[in-house]
């Protein structure tokens, strides 16, 4: 398996992918990837301009996508690795967010690619991970568990949605 930045990943591979979450009626994640785009080519490079604090809008934060791939180059999963955080990723949101396709639950993807998300943050010198999931997602809280997490105060949504929110020991 490889964990992978956006420009590494095959057109092909990557609209499979988003057709998987699609087909299981379920929103895609990470957020940033749930625009389908017309050009594939131009979408790769916006995300890697993401990097840069420079091609980042307003009120966002300079973030990486990375693509966790089998050994045949399929997608089984993406993350976002936020480089900073501001008032409303404090909240919601985190350092990281992750989400493996429907099909490949339940194998360990999540724990792998949270695993190497860490080590990214530790090589931007970030000491402190703030990893957050919705209160409903038992799988996601292990994941974060079993990477280091330690709890801190949830989050209530307007909506009434709980938000847990931990924190991991980076450096």
């Amino acid at each position: 398996m490889n964990f992978v930045k956006a420009n590494e990943v095959s057109e092909k591979e990557y609209f499979t992918y988003i057709n998987d979450w699609l087909d299981y009626d379920e929103k895609i994640v990470p957020s940033g990837l749930r625009q389908i785009p017309d050009d594939f080519s131009e979408f790769m490079k916006r995300l890697i301009k993401k990097e840069d604090p420079s091609g980042v809008k307003p009120g966002w934060v300079p973030s990486s996508t990375y693509f966790l791939l089998d050994s045949g180059g399929r997608i089984l999963g993406a993350a976002n690795i936020r480089h900073e955080l501001n008032e409303p990723l404090l909240q919601i949101g985190g350092h990281v967010g992750y989400g493996v396709r429907p099909t490949e639950r339940g194998k360990g993807y999540a724990s792998r690619m949270l695993g190497e998300s860490l080590s990214i943050l530790k090589a931007m010198d970030i000491e402190r991970a703030l990893i957050t999931c919705n209160q409903d997602n038992p799988a996601s809280q292990k994941v974060i568990l079993k990477n280091g997490g330690k709890q801190d105060e949830s989050f209530v949504e307007e909506s009434g949605n709980i938000v847990e929110r931990y924190w991991i020991d980076v450096l």
